[in-house]
């Protein structure tokens, strides 16, 4: 804690503090403090800084030779400063109090706020005890005991080797790997002082088959938070099998006839359309803007009844996991759609105050450099009271969508997405593989079509990209039931 409880102005400059530079701990709450307590005697309504450390590395395995291995070290702040319904958001390198003092007095000149006389008072904020969700989980040994780069290299060219012997027609074959071991610190001006590490991982294949004419794409991917054993654990058989099996089916698929079919979406990644066509619109950064059609639909039915939708941070090794979001809120279940009822949107610190929906734990970001916003975590289609046979056997001719690739959304809802794996519905049986779907609809117009919810919940890894960055998320659903939807194809 400071010796002072009240400084002048004029003493800024002389004021000295040796902070922890291995790690971000209790050392840090007195320079953020008389930081926090400049920009409130500047004028500012609510100050914030974010502190960041990452040791990110990524491997790839093309054929049987390791191409490429790419490490990342960066070390940052950023500063929001906010007045009114009005903010800005600096970043810096320099983590320095000299440095961080720099950024916020940039952050308070935007916003037209001058730093205060030489003479006057400048209160340090009294910050709560530092929640340290770190040391609480053990998670401070958890980046020394992820797998080396030799063992990354052995167990992705392993992996390839497993696709050569599984797949036939192959042109090309790939593995790849990263590892995003992240260190935060987050204090605020309303007391806010929160520690976390996070570890994301993910590893996957890619996989290119062709015959002739004939040629099929199929990848895999598989995430985790929180286990740094994850890549030792990795199935590489298994997963080499699925995508051998997948791409020697669609390789000599016949291409679908386009036009509106009832479908059957698989559970796991065929949550992504929900993801992107629903849940992006449900975030308050579209609220703001006025462009999520359900904006003012709180209360009312926007779904099917039998659609119930959730967002949340807590599921063990998920993804989109968190114990505190980028502005230091705790993790928590935030129910979305309840029976086809818009119940709750995805609300960070500035889209509560500027839209009034509370805060959800939801403020997320790529890095220091970007400022926080309302973004996804886990998201998903909860299980429906039907069995997948249940599903199946209510569709006469239809499309079976196995596996989702990808796609675009519009800023309003309106959706393409490509199918990877498809099969033909013939009186509630799969007949045969079918290529080149491409599933067109509007958001607004497909909740209200998706009529039965299996009970056989997946989940699936995703990377969500919006005004914040990129971040990790989780995308899911069982297997569902669209009544009908506009099929693109040949």
């Amino acid at each position: 804690m400071l010796t002072n409880t009240l400084l002048l102005s004029q003493q800024l400059p002389t004021l000295q503090y040796t902070s922890t530079t291995e790690r971000f701990d209790e050392t840090w709450e007195a320079p953020l403090a008389t930081l926090l307590g400049l920009g409130r005697a500047a004028g500012a309504d609510f100050i914030e800084f974010f502190l960041e450390r990452v040791n990110y590395i990524s491997c790839l395995a093309e054929e049987d030779t390791i191409t490429s291995i790419t490490p990342r070290l960066s070390t940052g702040a950023g500063v929001r400063v906010f007045k009114g319904h009005a903010d800005c958001y600096v970043s810096t390198n320099d983590l320095s109090f000299a440095g961080l003092k720099a950024a916020l007095e940039k952050g308070l000149s935007i916003l037209g706020l001058q730093l205060p006389a030489p003479n006057a008072l400048i209160p340090e904020i009294n910050l709560e005890l530092l929640r340290d969700y770190a040391t609480k989980r053990g998670k401070d040994s958890w980046l020394s005991l992820c797998s080396s780069i030799r063992e990354m290299g052995e167990i992705l060219l392993d992996g390839t080797a497993q696709l050569q012997r599984k797949a036939n027609h192959i042109q090309s074959r790939r593995a790849t790997y990263f590892r995003d071991w992240q260190e935060v610190l987050v204090a605020a001006s309303d007391g806010t002082f929160a520690r976390d590490i996070r570890l994301t991982q993910s590893v996957g294949f890619n996989l290119l088959c062709a015959d002739g004419a004939n040629r099929t794409s199929i990848g895999e991917r598989a995430g985790n938070t929180s286990d740094p054993n994850f890549l030792k654990t990795w199935d590489y058989q298994e997963s080499a099998e699925h995508i051998s099996e997948s791409a020697g089916k669609m390789l000599y698929a016949d291409y679908v006839e386009s036009g509106t079919y009832p479908i059957i979406m698989a559970n796991h990644f065929g949550g992504v359309i929900f993801h992107e066509a629903c849940g992006h619109l449900l975030e308050t950064t579209q609220i703001e803007r006025k462009t999520s059609p359900f904006a003012d639909k709180k209360g009312e039915k926007i779904a099917h009844e039998s659609l119930t939708a959730l967002d949340e941070g807590r599921t063990e090794q998920a993804f989109g996991t968190i114990d505190m979001d980028d502005e230091g809120m705790p993790a928590q279940k935030t129910l979305l759609i309840e029976k086809g009822i818009l119940k709750n949107f995805l609300a960070d610190r500035a889209g509560s105050w500027r839209t009034g929906h509370p805060r959800t734990g939801s403020g997320r970001r790529q890095s220091f450099t970007f400022a926080a916003a309302s973004r996804m975590r886990n998201t998903y289609i909860a299980p429906g009271e039907y069995t997948t046979e249940d599903l199946f056997a209510s569709v006469d001719k239809g499309i079976y969508c196995k596996k989702m690739g990808g796609g675009s959304v519009g800023a309003t809802g309106q959706f393409n997405f490509g199918v990877d794996e498809a099969y033909l519905i013939e009186n509630g049986k799969i007949t045969k593989p079918l290529k080149g779907a491409i599933l067109i609809g509007e958001a607004k117009e497909i909740m209200n079509k998706i009529s039965m919810c299996s009970q056989d919940l997946s989940l699936a890894p995703g990377f969500c990209g919006s005004v914040s960055g990129s971040i990790y998320t989780t995308v899911g659903q069982p297997h569902i039931k669209v009544d009908s939807i506009t099929v693109g194809g040949r």
